[in-house]
């Protein structure tokens, strides 16, 4: 899952690419919308994350939008804030997962199992999408990243709902949610090193061009 290296700095965004962000937000805030209302209706812990996930990634695609086409620096500054984002959604799910533990109140599977079916197949229409940008600088890493990070965690949901369903009990959307957050955390880590090595590059660059002018 996580990247060794930094991608040379392309001139110009990647042919397609802004288009398949605007794809992916609309896509994601669409999902927040409908996961948010599941979850408060299912019970569901792995199902809120998921949602809570839905909206950030909105975010960050704005965000990667609202950068493209400027220079490395401001790309893998950008990606920097992605990064920390995503590893601050893993710690808020750990959390949430631990205060809904106190209640032990099993949520509602078949809510989550068919809407997680619904996210399933919107994020993984996004992530096809995205699939040909996931070895670019590290923003458009980190948005290959959202998109995976999400489609994986749609069948996490679904197992979830099976599990709740055959034992009665909240656990399996508890340990569901858990790895979702650790995933996020992981990935969180991943953009953030690369965004430090991009952002290092390029500020080498600057310094190298100032020397020679």
């Amino acid at each position: 899952m996580a990247c060794s290296c930094s991608a040379p700095e392309p001139k110009t965004p990647a042919p397609g690419f802004r288009k398949a962000l605007w794809i992916a937000l609309w896509v994601n805030l669409a999902m927040f919308l409908v996961e948010g209302v599941a979850s408060l209706q299912s019970g569901s812990v792995a199902l809120m994350a998921d949602a809570i996930d839905f909206f950030g990634d909105s975010a960050n695609y704005l965000l990667s939008l609202s950068v493209l086409g400027m220079g490395m620096l401001w790309r893998g500054r950008a990606a920097m804030v992605k990064g920390l984002t995503m590893a601050l959604f893993g710690i808020v799910v750990w959390s949430r997962a631990v205060w809904v533990l106190q209640s032990g109140v099993a949520p509602e599977p078949l809510t989550m199992g068919l809407v997680g079916l619904l996210a399933l197949a919107a994020n993984v229409g996004v992530a096809v999408i995205l699939f040909r940008f996931r070895d670019g600088d590290s923003d458009m890493r980190s948005v290959w990243l959202c998109s995976r990070n999400d489609a994986i965690g749609n069948l996490a949901v679904m197992a979830a709902a099976l599990g709740v369903f055959g034992t009665g009990s909240a656990w399996p959307d508890l340990i569901v949610a858990a790895i979702m957050g650790t995933l996020a955390i992981s990935a969180g880590i991943s953009v953030v090193r690369h965004a430090r090595s991009d952002i290092e590059t390029a500020r080498r660059d600057a310094r190298l061009q100032t020397s020679e002018s």
